[in-house]
Parts: C-alpha cells; sequence; structure tokens
C-alpha cells in the first residue's frame, strides 16, 4: 500500500491528512514513478487554502518532485523505464508513487542528486524564466528582489550574480540579511529596521530600478512600485503576504508609465521545447557550480503539516524537501 498527503477541503494546516491510495496503471502518454523527494513551495499553500482552486477533491497538494520511474504507457518517448526523473507544476507530489503525464517529465542529470532536484526544479526554472524572459537582466543592471534569502531569493542572487547585476534583496531578519549576502545579495536590506524605498533609491542616486521581483504580494507591492524607474517593470509573481488589492491602472502613468506583468511558470514552459530549454540552463548552472542549490530543512512526507506551518510563519531558508520514504 502506498499512502499520500491529501486535502478534503480548503482549510489550514490541519486538512492535510496521510492517507492509504491506490495508484493505477499508466495509460497512454502516462508514467507511475515512485516518489523519493518532494518539493515544498507556497504554492501548495495556495491550493491548500484555496487561493487556488483545486480541480477537485480529495486532492493530493504539491507541484515538485523526483522518483524512478516504474511503469509507462503507450507513447511515452520522454521517459523509460528505470530512468531517474524530475518534475514540477504538476499537482499530486505528495505521495510515494503517483501517475503523471511524460510530458512534464524532465531526465535529471547524474551530477544533481534526488535532493537537489526537487528543491531546484520549481523554484529554480521559476528564476529561470524571470530573469531571463520576463526581463532578461543585463550585466551592469541593478534588480530588487524581494525575500532574497527564501527558496527562489537565494537561486536568483546567484543567478543575477553569475549574469553581472548588482542586486539588491529585502529580508526580514539580520540573519536571513548574511544568508543572502553570502549567495551573491550586495546590498540585503531588512525592511523590519528601514524603508526599503528609502534604500533602494540610495542605493540608485534616486533613479530606481528597471525591475522589482516581488513575490511578497499585498505588503510590498505598492512600494515596490516606488522603486522602479520610470518605464520600469513590476513582476509580481507570489501572494505569501496575500493578495494584491485592486488598484487603479493610472497608478501606473503617475509613477512613470510602469509595465505589470503577473506571469506563472506555466505559461513559460507551456511546450516541450520551453520545459527543455528551460530546465537545460537551469541545470547548467546548477551543474557549473554557479547556483549551488542547499537544501536548509527536510521533514518525512508524513510531517507536512509542521512544514507547511514553518514555512507560512517565514521560519525557513532557502529550500525545503519532503522525504517519501518511498
Amino acid at each position: 500500500m502506498t499512502h499520500a498527503i491529501r486535502i478534503h477541503e480548503n482549510g489550514g494546516t490541519e486538512v492535510l491528512r496521510w492517507e492509504a491510495v491506490d495508484v493505477p496503471d499508466p495509460g497512454p502518454g502516462e508514467a507511475v514513478i515512485r516518489q523519493t523527494v518532494s518539493g515544498l513551495n507556497f504554492i501548495d499553500v495556495y491550493f491548500r487554502i484555496g487561493l487556488y482552486p483545486a480541480p477537485s477533491f480529495p486532492l493530493t497538494i504539491g507541484n515538485e518532485g523526483v522518483g524512478v520511474v516504474e511503469a509507462i504507457g503507450e507513447g511515452v518517448a520522454e521517459a523509460a523505464v528505470g530512468d531517474r526523473v524530475t518534475y514540477c507544476m504538476s499537482l499530486g507530489s505528495y505521495a510515494q508513487r503517483r501517475i503523471i503525464a511524460s510530458r512534464f517529465l524532465v531526465k535529471i542529470p547524474d551530477a544533481i542528486s534526488d535532493e537537489q532536484a526537487a528543491a531546484v526544479m520549481l523554484k529554480g526554472c521559476t528564476v529561470q524564466y524571470l530573469i531571463r524572459r520576463t526581463h532578461a537582466v543585463q550585466p551592469g543592471e541593478t534588480v530588487l528582489f524581494h525575500a532574497a534569502a527564501g527558496g527562489c531569493g537565494l537561486i536568483a542572487c546567484q543567478w543575477l550574480k553569475h549574469l553581472g547585476a548588482t542586486v539588491i534583496g529585502t529580508v526580514g531578519t539580520r540573519e536571513k540579511a548574511e544568508l543572502a549576502r553570502a549567495h551573491g545579495c550586495d546590498h540585503p536590506i531588512v525592511y523590519t529596521e528601514e524603508s526599503f524605498v528609502d534604500r533602494v533609491k540610495e542605493l540608485t542616486g534616486g533613479k530606481g530600478v528597471p525591475v522589482v521581483y516581488d513575490s511578497v504580494g499585498k505588503d510590498t507591492f505598492d512600494d515596490s512600485l516606488r522603486c522602479l524607474q520610470p518605464r520600469g517593470l513590476m513582476v509580481s509573481f507570489g501572494n505569501a503576504s496575500g493578495a494584491v488589492e485592486p488598484f487603479r491602472p493610472a497608478i501606473l502613468a503617475q509613477k512613470g508609465s510602469l509595465f505589470l506583468t503577473r506571469p506563472t511558470l506555466a505559461n513559460y514552459t507551456a511546450t516541450r521545447q520551453e520545459l527543455e530549454e528551460t530546465t537545460a540552463e537551469l541545470f547548467d548552472v546548477v551543474g557549473s557550480g554557479a547556483v549551488r542549490i542547499e537544501v536548509n530543512q527536510t521533514y518525512a512526507l508524513q510531517d507536512a503539516a509542521q512544514a507547511h506551518r514553518d514555512l507560512e510563519a517565514r521560519q525557513t531558508t532557502g529550500s525545503t524537501v519532503l522525504l517519501t520514504g518511498a
């Protein structure tokens, strides 16, 4: 018998249940994976609380995993039985075994461990599209990245430095500031001690930055706009503090003809070619050592509720994974 963490309704961490589940044989275009590790991400919280609607209940949450292919259905070309694979943006990763559409699967290079792959796939692909495509960061640019000591933040700081950018990052504590600095953040700002708007303006000689990457949401949105140069780009890609309140588009004009985008990874990896190009560049920077992947917290899959509590309380740094025990 195999087990999974499922929810039968939206709510707090109490809705996460460790349950026995059946895994069917794979159909055409599907594979069955024995999973070893599942990644922990804020999008999992969004599905749990209902910010992102569940397709149906009961729902196995989780969007990122690693494992070994046990069986494949007709027409599967992306992986073979015995392959070590990873994926993201496919609900159902909080499980010991699962069935999945093979189009999501990517083979893991030998130099990358299961824990690293589970920690980097969703966050790393997110960083890739943010800094390479949503706004293609150029050498010499100065950028602002919120939550610089978080999972995406630590990857982004390293990758941005690798690209030759100057990185300003916000963090909640002095300890997190040192962590961000050790990973390439040139100017960590402890937002609980000083105004990040004032500090950004000081660091840029009053000009502001060409792009802000903001996964915090409601608490930082307005001040993030104030950090931008005229015609700058606000990239709102998360809601850790809650959803951004409705606002008048004219505000963007008043603040300098600003641009605003709310991107998602799914739209940037919609085709197989995009997925392969994204992961190839990600695995390249990780394999070369330009981006170090550090798993700072591990939990047993059965303890997913505690992992969620710690994540929501901002008690975690870097990446966190759930070990399935399979």
